[in-house]
């Protein structure tokens, strides 16, 4: 690129030569790469340990199994858990252009993680937040996602760098909340809807995981965890309430084996509740694209 191309970059932060127009180029690629994913799921929680990656990870199985084109991007920088519980393993490839490939799970959905990049996966990421920035820039930015119908995105638990960077970076993202049903999930879900609220993004709804034990003898429902607070919170904040997912030792079960839960044969409780949410989260992104394209009055 030239000294005279580079001159009329719109980027205006301080920077070396050229260096202002590698960034600008950054920011076209990803408008480039959004501009052919229809909705962009931002899977997060207030607190860890509520089931988050399990929920995302079976929400883009879900909505891989009904037909649509679907990515996964696991954004957990320190913590990724979503090879795991899909049981990916090796190295992501690049290809020529520098273009990284996601990982194949099914035919129509690929997945992108931290863990994918490092060559041994208990190594530790010792990244501060700008480095941080980066990597999730590069995960939108440096992989062929192709077109998409939805791209899940999975965060790491409250709201830090992660999350500014993906609602910065990804304005129109249309954000999934998971909670448990009592009150020491909910506390900080309440102040994950309050930073939500302040970078006005989109809500588009509330999962309560967790919500009650089925018991796999007597199939009875065992109040473990209460149940009922997050469709509580939902109402009390105005938003969609998604769904409830209750504790099941088939979700521990597809989790050794690397499988979604939706994606095994056999029926179980939170296969039922996960493929419940998957069709209820199909039914408000549409309703999301006919509200953003209808004028206010």
């Amino acid at each position: 690129m030239s000294d005279d191309a580079c001159k009329s970059c719109s980027s205006k932060r301080p920077a070396g030569p050229g260096e202002g127009c590698s960034q600008t180029i950054q920011d076209q690629l990803i408008k480039n790469t959004l501009a052919k994913i229809r909705y962009k799921l931002f899977v997060m929680s207030g607190k860890g340990g509520v089931g988050k990656s399990s929920v995302a990870v079976n929400i883009a199985a879900a909505l891989a199994a009904k037909g649509f084109r679907v990515g996964l991007m696991d954004v957990d920088i320190h913590g990724p858990s979503v090879p795991g519980l899909m049981g990916l393993k090796g190295l992501l490839e690049v290809k020529r252009g520098n273009l990284i490939t996601p990982k194949a799970y099914l035919d129509n959905l690929h997945v992108v993680s931290m863990e994918s990049l490092l060559k041994d996966p208990d190594q530790a990421v010792l990244w501060r937040g700008p480095m941080k920035t980066t990597a999730i820039r590069q995960f939108i930015s440096d992989v062929d996602w192709g077109e998409l119908d939805f791209l899940v995105i999975d965060s790491p638990p409250g709201t830090g760098d992660e999350h500014m960077t993906i609602l910065k970076t990804i304005p129109d993202a249309l954000c999934v909340i998971v909670t448990t049903p009592q009150e020491v999930s909910l506390a900080d879900v309440r102040k994950a809807v309050n930073f939500l609220q302040y970078a006005q993004a989109n809500i588009l709804g509330v999962v309560e995981n967790m919500s009650g034990l089925i018991c796999p003898h007597c199939h009875g429902e065992i109040e473990l965890f209460k149940k009922g607070g997050g469709e509580e919170l939902a109402r009390r904040y105005g938003l969609t309430f998604l769904g409830a997912v209750p504790l099941d030792p088939a979700t521990v079960v597809a989790g050794d084996l690397g499988k979604p839960v939706v994606l095994l044969d056999t029926d179980s409780p939170a296969k039922t509740a996960l493929w419940a949410v998957a069709g209820r989260i199909v039914d408000e992104t549409g309703r999301s694209l006919e509200a953003a394209a209808t004028p206010g009055d």
